[in-house]
C-alpha cells in the first residue's frame, strides 16, 4: 500500500482565528483555549492522584470524547464533495492542528452507509504520553486517555455507530511511538469492557467514599428551582422571584414593574399559580391596547342601552376574573376617569357596569404592571396619587436581559428545545460565536426579543446542526471583529478582516439563505434595533434613508398576502 496523504489544511486553518481584542480563539464558531501543556498535565495528575487512575481515565477519556463528536460536526460542513477517507481526515488534521499530537495513517477502510471502519494510525509527540511520563515515569499500560477519547468520538459520530478505538502501543510504556487501532465496538471482543470509559455515567458513583460526602453536602443546599415558566439563577432574577414567592399566599396588590419585554405576564401568571387562588380563572388585560372610551366597558362591564351599540348586558374583567386574578398590564396607560373606578374597586371591592346604578360585589386579586415612571406620571397629572398609593404597595421590580446575562445560557438553551419542538426540529443549541453574539447584545426587546431571535435561528439551522452567528442577525461588529488567522507556515496574519468576512459569506451560501430574505430580514433586523429610527437604521446600512423606506414598503408589500 502506498503512502496516505492528507488532503492540503488550508480549508482548516481558515477556520482557526485568534482575537487579539477580546481574548478569544476561535475554531469556526467554536471557541477554543491556548493553554500550557504543563497546566493540562497537573490537572490530569491532580485527578489521578485525587480519585484514582480508573475515574481519572474516564474523566478524561469522557473529555476527548465530546471534543472529537464536535469536531465531527464541524467535519459535516467541511469538504462535502470530497471522498469519505479525505471528508473523515478532517478529524486527524484538526487533532494535529489543536496540538495534542502528530497523526499518521497506516491503513484505512471506511463505508458509511454499511458501517464499516477499519483504521490503524501511528501518533507521534503525545502530549499525554510525553507528560505522564516526566509525572509517574514509565507506565505498563497505554495513558493516552483524552487522546483515545477524542479519536472514539470524533470517529462514532462521523459514522453514526460506536468505533472504539484502543492504543496498542504506547510511548510511555517504552515504545517509539503511540499506535492506536479503531473499528466498530461489536468487533473487539473486550469492546464492552473497554465502552464502559466512554459512557456518560454520573461521575459521583466513581468517587472515594469521602469525595461523594463532600458533593452530597454541597448539593443539600443547592436551592429550589424556579417553576419551568420562569427561568433564571442570577442574583437579581432570584430577588424578584423571592418577593413573589412571599407575596403569592397573601391578597396584597402586586405592582410589577420593568421594560418591555422582561415577562411581566408571565410573573404574574406563576404569582397566580402559586396562590390560594390558582383554580379560579387569571385575566389579562392590556391597558394599552384598549381605547379610552372602551376601557371602563371592558373592565366593569356594561348594561343593556348604555350606549348606541351595547345591545346585551355584558360582564367586565374583574367579573370575569372573580375568585382569581385579574392583571392589568400597562396600567400607566389608563385614563384618568377609569382610574377613579379603578381606585374603589381596589378599596372597596365594589363595581359598578356602564350604564347601572347597582354596585357589584367582586372578589379579586389584582396585579398590576407597567414600564413606565408611574411617580412622574403622578407629578405631571397623568396618574392619580390616590391610585399611585394603592397599587404601590408591594413593587417587585423584574431586571432587564441585559443586567442578568448569567441567566442567558439557561434561557437559550431552554428557548432552542421549545423551538425545536415548535417547528419539528434537532438543533443541537447555539454555537460559542453565536453566544458571543448573544452575550454582546443589548438587548433592548429583553426576554420578547431573545425568543423571537432564537425562534428566528432555529428555522434558519440545519438539522443535528447548530445556530452560528449568522443565523441571529445581530449586530455584525460581534462577528467582523479584528482578527488573525494562521499562515501556511505558522505565522499569525495581521488584520484578517477581509478573510473574516469571507468566512462570513461562506457560512451564509452554505445556510442556503435567499439573497432577497438575507436583505429583507437584514434591514428589518437593524431597524428594530434602532427602536424603529429608519434614519439611523439607513445610516448603519451605508444607504439614504428614503432608498431604506422604499426597500422596506416594497418587501412588506410583496410579503403582504392577497384579500
Amino acid at each position: 500500500m502506498g503512502t496516505i496523504k492528507y488532503p492540503h489544511n488550508s480549508d482548516l486553518r481558515r477556520l482557526v482565528r485568534f482575537s487579539a481584542d477580546d481574548g478569544l480563539i476561535w475554531l469556526a464558531e467554536n471557541r477554543m483555549l491556548l493553554m500550557h501543556c504543563v497546566a493540562m498535565s497537573a490537572l490530569r495528575a491532580q485527578l489521578i492522584r485525587s480519585v484514582g487512575p480508573d475515574s481519572a481515565r474516564r474523566i478524561l477519556t469522557r473529555m476527548g470524547y465530546e471534543s472529537g463528536m464536535r469536531d465531527a460536526e464541524l467535519a459535516r460542513t467541511i469538504r462535502p464533495d470530497q471522498n469519505p477517507i479525505e471528508s473523515f481526515f478532517v478529524g486527524p488534521q484538526l487533532h494535529m492542528l489543536e496540538g495534542s499530537v502528530q497523526v499518521t495513517p497506516v491503513h484505512i477502510h471506511i463505508d458509511v452507509r454499511s458501517g464499516e471502519f477499519d483504521g490503524e494510525f501511528l501518533w507521534e509527540h503525545s502530549w499525554e504520553a510525553e507528560f505522564h511520563l516526566r509525572e509517574f515515569g514509565q507506565a505498563a499500560d497505554p495513558v493516552c486517555w483524552m487522546q483515545i477519547g477524542y479519536a472514539s468520538g470524533y470517529t462514532s459520530a462521523f459514522m453514526g455507530r460506536m468505533v472504539l478505538f484502543k492504543e496498542t502501543e504506547c510511548a510511555c510504556c517504552g515504545a517509539n511511538h503511540c499506535r492506536i487501532v479503531g473499528k466498530p465496538v461489536e468487533e473487539w471482543e473486550d469492546g464492552e469492557q473497554y465502552a464502559r470509559y466512554f459512557e456518560p455515567e454520573n461521575r459521583i458513583a466513581h468517587l472515594p467514599s469521602a469525595a461523594w460526602a463532600g458533593v452530597a453536602q454541597r448539593d443539600d443546599r443547592i436551592e429550589a428551582p424556579a417553576p419551568p415558566d420562569l427561568i433564571g439563577s442570577s442574583a437579581s432574577f432570584r430577588r424578584a422571584y423571592e418577593l413573589m414567592l412571599r407575596a403569592a399566599g397573601t391578597t396584597v396588590t402586586v405592582l410589577l414593574l420593568g421594560e418591555t419585554g422582561v415577562g411581566k405576564e408571565r410573573f404574574a401568571r406563576v404569582l397566580h399559580q402559586m396562590s390560594p387562588r390558582k383554580d379560579a380563572p387569571f385575566v389579562a388585560v392590556n391597558c394599552a391596547a384598549i381605547p379610552n372610551d372602551l376601557i371602563e366597558s371592558e373592565l366593569f362591564g356594561v348594561e343593556k342601552g348604555a350606549f348606541t351599540g351595547a345591545h346585551a348586558s355584558r360582564a367586565g374583567k374583574f367579573e370575569r376574573a372573580e375568585g382569581g386574578t385579574l392583571f392589568l398590564d400597562e396600567i400607566g396607560e389608563m385614563p384618568l376617569a377609569a382610574q377613579a373606578k379603578l381606585l374603589r374597586a381596589l378599596q372597596e371591592g365594589e363595581i359598578e357596569r356602564l350604564g347601572d346604578e347597582r354596585t357589584r360585589k367582586v372578589n379579586v386579586r389584582v396585579v398590576a404592571a407597567t414600564n413606565v415612571d408611574l411617580a412622574q406620571a403622578v407629578k405631571e397629572g397623568r396618574f392619580r396619587p390616590d391610585l399611585y398609593y394603592r397599587v404601590h404597595v408591594y413593587p417587585i421590580h423584574i431586571p432587564p436581559l441585559r443586567d442578568r446575562l448569567a441567566d442567558l445560557r439557561l434561557l437559550v438553551d431552554t428557548l432552542v428545545g421549545k423551538f425545536n419542538r415548535a417547528h419539528g426540529k434537532h438543533v443541537q443549541g447555539v454555537s460559542d460565536k453565536g453566544f458571543q453574539a448573544l452575550h454582546a447584545h443589548h438587548w433592548p426587546g429583553n426576554v420578547r426579543e431573545l425568543e423571537n431571535v432564537i425562534e428566528r435561528g432555529v428555522v434558519l439551522a440545519p438539522q443535528q446542526g447548530w445556530i452560528e452567528a449568522h443565523h441571529l442577525f445581530l449586530s455584525l461588529e460581534a462577528v467582523l471583529a479584528r482578527e488573525s488567522g494562521i499562515s501556511a507556515c505558522g505565522k499569525l496574519e495581521e488584520g484578517c478582516g477581509d478573510a473574516v468576512r469571507e468566512q462570513l459569506v461562506e457560512q451564509i451560501l452554505r445556510s442556503g439563505i435567499p439573497l432577497e430574505a438575507l436583505e429583507q430580514q437584514l434591514m428589518k433586523t437593524c431597524v428594530d434595533q434602532e427602536g424603529g429610527n429608519i434614519a439611523r437604521a439607513a445610516r448603519r446600512l451605508g444607504m439614504s434613508r428614503p432608498k431604506l423606506s422604499y426597500r422596506l414598503q416594497r418587501t412588506d408589500g410583496e410579503a403582504a398576502p392577497a384579500d
